[in-house]
Formats: structure tokens, C-alpha cells, sequence
């Protein structure tokens, strides 16, 4: 062995190296809960390929039965989320959270500096009445804000086109939670996941659109965040839905400082004797 001094000295410090280890949560070996639905990273995957895409020139309905083209859209930025209005808790939270964002956004750029737009996709359930009803009762009055019903026939290329997945499980539809920015060009560049879309990952984007200046890529720690946000939900049985759990990243990343204290420990250990033999003295 290359430092046989070290045997002792560290054997503490491995014994707490290991315990670490056996203590941190089994994630590939834990038997995960009954899940129906999507595969979460099958769906991230899906939602990523779809930026720098350009949607298609569909033609949808909105609340008033009137259509209206998504090119129509063009020339500013564009917000676009998927709901389903038989849904009881995300969409109608998520589509909430989005009007707090909105207004806060609207609030820094203008009310007619950009477009919002929810589309339902369970159709013909999602109808145009349907779409008003349910934005009537979460009191979504934005003026650029349009809820679109579109036919049952587009709505699998739409949804691809978006990279939205969804996929009916007994208690509605499990989809993906996201928010897709698309450009005045009708590129998406951007999809922001989670139940609360926060005013800061879209509008810091946004201003870059808003100004012409190019978006910058995502930093690794963002790519880390949007994953933690669409992989780690759980199924709640008692709601029929999909909550975010954030308790599994929190004891991993717990556990990992945990090790890395230790391997510290460790090394500086293993300095201090290296440098009392350099100096003559015991270690």
C-alpha cells in the first residue's frame, strides 16, 4: 500500500465514509410506488427536443367559438401551458400560479408586450364553453390571455409540436407541468417546468426576446432544477393527482455533504501526517 500510515489514522474517518454511504437513500434499489401514467424522463426528454422547434399554423376556437390561428401569435412573445378543465387541483393551481406570473410579468414589460395562451387538449370534453367556464372560475380576465379549444384531430401534432406529453391514467390525465416560451418568430425557446411557474424563469428570458438580444443557453445547475421539478412528484391517491416531492433530492443532496465532509476530513488528515514526517515529527 502507497501510505501504510494512513491505515490508522483514517480508519475513523473511513468507518464514517461507509456509514455515509449505507445510509443514503436506496434510489435505484427502493421499490418505487405504483406510478399510471407517463415516464417522467422519457417526458422531459421529449419536452427538451421540442425547443428551437417552430410550431405549426393550427387553427383553434376560442371561448367565444371564433377561430383563431397560432401565426396569429406572431410578433410578440407567446406563453403557451396545456391544461385539461376536468382536472381539480394541478391545472386549475398551476393556471392560478401562471396569473400571479402574468400579472407580475405584465408589470415589468406592459399588458401588450406579450401573449398568453392555455389550449385544452382532453377533447371534445375541452370545448370552447368548457374553456370559459373555466377560466371564468379562476378568474383569468387578462386581455392577452386566450383559453383555445382545438380540434380533435390536431391535437396529437400539436402537442408533439410542443412538446407536451400527457397520457390518461385512472384518475384524468398525468402531463407534463410546463410552461413553453415561444418566440415573436413562433419558435419555442424556452419550457419552464413546475406547478408555479416563477415570474423570474420567464422573464428574464422574455426581456432578452423583448430586446433582440439571443437567449443564453440554460446552466447546468437550471437543466438540474428543471429535472428536480418534473421528476421528483409523487402520486397522491387521496387527490388523484401529481404533487412535486422534493424530500428525496433533499436527503440525497443531505447524504452526498455528508460524504464529501468526510473525504475532506479525510484528506486533511492524511496532509498533517505527511507533512509531521517532512518535518521529523511523529505522527
Amino acid at each position: 500500500m502507497r501510505f501504510p500510515h494512513l491505515r490508522a489514522s483514517t480508519s475513523k474517518a473511513a468507518a464514517l465514509l461507509w456509514a455515509a454511504v449505507a445510509f443514503l437513500p436506496p434510489l435505484q434499489a427502493q421499490e418505487a410506488p405504483h406510478r399510471p401514467g407517463l415516464e417522467a424522463k422519457s417526458a422531459y426528454a421529449a419536452s427538451q427536443q421540442a425547443i428551437g422547434r417552430t410550431i405549426g399554423d393550427y387553427t383553434l376556437t376560442d371561448r367565444e367559438g371564433r377561430p383563431v390561428r397560432l401565426a396569429s401569435y406572431r410578433g410578440k412573445p407567446l406563453l403557451v401551458s396545456f391544461i385539461y378543465t376536468g382536472c381539480f387541483e394541478v391545472c386549475p393551481t398551476t393556471t392560478r400560479a401562471l396569473n400571479d406570473t402574468v400579472r407580475a410579468l405584465q408589470g415589468r414589460f406592459g399588458t401588450n408586450q406579450f401573449h398568453v395562451v392555455s389550449v385544452g387538449f382532453n377533447q371534445p370534453a375541452d370545448s370552447p364553453q368548457a374553456m370559459k367556464a373555466f377560466a371564468a372560475q379562476h378568474r383569468i380576465s387578462q386581455p392577452n390571455w386566450d383559453f383555445l379549444s382545438p380540434p380533435p384531430a390536431i391535437v396529437g401534432p400539436l402537442t408533439r409540436d410542443f412538446g407536451f406529453v400527457y397520457q390518461a391514467t385512472p384518475a384524468g390525465f398525468d402531463h407534463v407541468l410546463q410552461v413553453s416560451l415561444v418566440d415573436g418568430e413562433g419558435r419555442i425557446v424556452r419550457q419552464v417546468y413546475g406547478d408555479r411557474p416563477a415570474a423570474d424563469a420567464l422573464g428574464e428570458p422574455m426581456k432578452q426576446l423583448l430586446v433582440g438580444a439571443p437567449l443564453p443557453q440554460a446552466t447546468a445547475l437550471e437543466t438540474i432544477i428543471d429535472q428536480i421539478r418534473l421528476l421528483c412528484t409523487v402520486y397522491d391517491p387521496k387527490t388523484g393527482a401529481y404533487r412535486v416531492d422534493y424530500s428525496l433530492a433533499i436527503e440525497a443532496a443531505g447524504g452526498l455533504t455528508f460524504i464529501i465532509a468526510v473525504a475532506l476530513y479525510m484528506f486533511n488528515e492524511w496532509r498533517s501526517r505527511r507533512r509531521a514526517r517532512r518535518h521529523g515529527r511523529p505522527a
